[in-house]
């Protein structure tokens, strides 16, 4: 657990590193949400940038609409666990060249097992699998809570990026 509480907090230890962490967060649950209905976000952006508020608010209500409040709640958690994930990455890779990403190159399951399923039919849709999202049980919640649970396990595997470790 102390490992975990390491990986989460370090993207706190400067204001570049949470500005970064911000920045991948806000993008993914951009990119969560506007991929539940990706005809629509697109026809919205194309009709100027100015629609991408009304967009976000529309798809943000559609998924609290779909799968409730615990739903967009692990949207939400999902989007910050990318931003911390991804800080976390750039760091180990500056500390310790590519060779150091050996513990986070897990965490490519947890984002993508939960990214599914937090943007739905957007993604599964173009896959070929338009109605499996809602063929599952509680709407999705428990592949998101899987994904996120991948997540913190391979963040509780790698610990701070910015220390150097080998398990016996």
């Amino acid at each position: 657990m102390t490992d975990l509480r390491d990986a989460l907090v370090f993207p706190f230890t400067t204001n570049r590193r949470l500005a970064l962490a911000a920045v991948v967060a806000v993008l993914t649950y951009l990119l969560l949400v506007l991929s539940t209905f990706p005809s629509m976000s697109a026809q919205m952006i194309a009709a100027g940038v100015g629609y991408l508020d009304d967009a976000v608010l529309r798809l943000t209500a559609n998924v609290y609409a779909t799968a409730g409040a615990a739903g967009v709640a692990l949207v939400v958690l999902y989007a910050y666990l990318t931003g911390v994930a991804l800080t976390n990455s750039i760091a180990q890779v500056r500390s310790f060249g590519l060779g150091g990403m050996t513990n986070l190159t897990g965490v490519l399951p947890g984002l993508f097992a939960s990214g599914c399923a937090s943007c739905g039919a957007g993604v599964l849709g173009l896959l070929g699998f338009a109605g499996a999202l809602a063929a599952m049980p509680f709407d999705g919640n428990l592949l998101r809570v899987g994904g996120i649970a991948l997540l913190l396990y391979f963040l509780a595997r790698s610990g701070d990026p910015r220390q150097c470790r080998i398990d016996a």
